[in-house]
């Protein structure tokens, strides 16, 4: 993340003052959080899940599904919105998802995710994630 320009840029203190522990953790830190913890994981009405960080819309409520995996998981991102990147903190390959304007970490691509649609699963980390409805768009 550091070497890398994004839009949206913050020294780690201003992040921390922006940010919850958690949202730091996560989006600035490539953390994870405890499976089941998130709001989001069982939760579905209508609207557009934006970066914690910086605002920016990265999924719809119409792609999100409920993966049993204790994550927020949709089948598709805003693709403009989204960059991918290698993480190998586990010891080998997975695909990192992170925001393409702050450069904060997501989650993770998996590709077991639903066959009639993408057969992607973007499980993502709902600290990284703020909700805004459809009727308040």
């Amino acid at each position: 993340m550091e070497n890398k320009k994004y839009t949206v840029e913050k020294t780690r203190e201003e992040w921390k003052e922006k940010l919850t522990p958690m949202q730091f953790h996560v989006l600035r830190e490539a953390g994870t959080e405890r499976p089941g913890s998130s709001e989001f994981d069982q939760f579905f009405e209508k609207g557009t899940y934006v970066c914690a960080g910086c605002g920016t819309p990265l999924y719809k409520s119409d792609s999100k599904y409920n993966a049993g995996c204790g994550w927020p998981s949709f089948d598709e991102a805003i693709k403009e919105n989204i960059e991918l990147d290698v993480d190998y903190k586990i010891g080998y390959a997975r695909t990192e998802l992170k925001c393409k304007t702050c450069g904060g970490h997501l989650g993770h691509r998996f590709e077991d995710g639903p066959r009639n649609t993408t057969g992607q699963r973007h499980c993502i980390n709902g600290a990284a994630l703020k909700f805004i409805p459809d009727n308040k768009k």
